[in-house]
């Protein structure tokens, strides 16, 4: 075992303390209403990575079109924070996330939208997205469908996009692809050895990963904010879905390479690269 267990054990007192108080101020706040109950995930959000030892670099410029549609690649449980920290937004997850331990709570304070696969529940949950986007409230989806081991992209499905293909207000929805890196372990590259530490993919057992990873030392996550597009852009959800995949997957090659990216790539500029 990497990590010490005392570093584990303090940080999660930490994270249950936190949490507990957290979870009583967001059902307060959501019983009063308004804005508030949906930026206080935020700062919750980042107050667990200062818990945990997280340091989120971020490069690029994040939309500020409201509503926006984050699109990412998914390596760890951490993910939510990571992004929750950026982004006062709402995760679009799977309803069995709702029931984890821990993490559906995580999920729960974001004010995260469960989509169920059963075909009776698919108006339900087509106006609950369309209740968020109408308010002007970006949601944030995971594209893989589950989680890789931090050192590749998986193919991103098309059929989680579809929520692209709304027009709020009448306009074209914005979706913006976000990569996510796990770069450096106390300052040092992490490399292929020690990034499954951090990575929970596969039939990794929860509760015995998540203890190794908060007992090990400081993160450096990299977020890299890519350049927004829409869907009538790219001409479909197939197309969308290829796009923001191979923009999410150079800014992870650039994560664990160390090498610059031209984040400000569009559909047009890559067109002209083509020709």
């Amino acid at each position: 075992m990497l990590g010490s267990p005392f570093l584990a054990a303090k940080r999660a007192f930490l994270y249950v303390l936190l949490t507990v108080v957290s979870a009583f101020l967001q059902a307060v706040l959501r019983w009063i209403g308004g804005r508030a109950q949906m930026q206080f995930p935020r700062w919750y959000h980042k107050k667990v990575l200062q818990c945990l030892g997280v340091t989120v670099d971020i490069k690029g410029r994040k939309s500020t079109v409201r509503p926006t549609l984050f699109v990412s690649n998914h390596i760890s449980y951490l993910d939510i924070p990571v992004l929750g920290s950026q982004i006062p937004g709402c995760f679009v997850a799977k309803a069995e996330i709702a029931d984890w331990p821990v993490f559906g709570m995580l999920a729960k304070l974001q004010n995260s939208i469960f989509v169920d696969r059963r075909a009776s529940r698919a108006a339900e949950q087509r106006d609950e997205i369309n209740r968020y986007l109408d308010r002007g409230d970006p949601l944030i989806i995971f594209a893989e469908g589950t989680s890789g081991d931090g050192n590749r992209v998986l193919p991103f499905k098309s059929s989680l996009l579809s929520v692209a293909e709304r027009r709020p207000g009448g306009q074209p929805l914005t979706v913006q692809p976000v990569s996510i890196c796990y770069r450096l372990l106390d300052d040092v590259p992490m490399g292929r050895y020690l990034r499954p530490y951090f990575a929970w993919f596969g039939d990794m057992e929860l509760a015995s990963h998540v203890w190794e990873a908060i007992g090990l030392g400081r993160v450096t996550v990299e977020v890299i904010f890519h350049a927004p597009v829409t869907i009538e852009e790219l001409g479909g959800r197939k197309q969308l879905a290829r796009y923001c995949q191979e923009r999410v997957a150079e800014g992870v090659a650039s994560g664990l390479t160390g090498q610059s990216l031209a984040i400000e790539k569009t559909p047009q500029s890559l067109n002209k690269e083509a020709a």
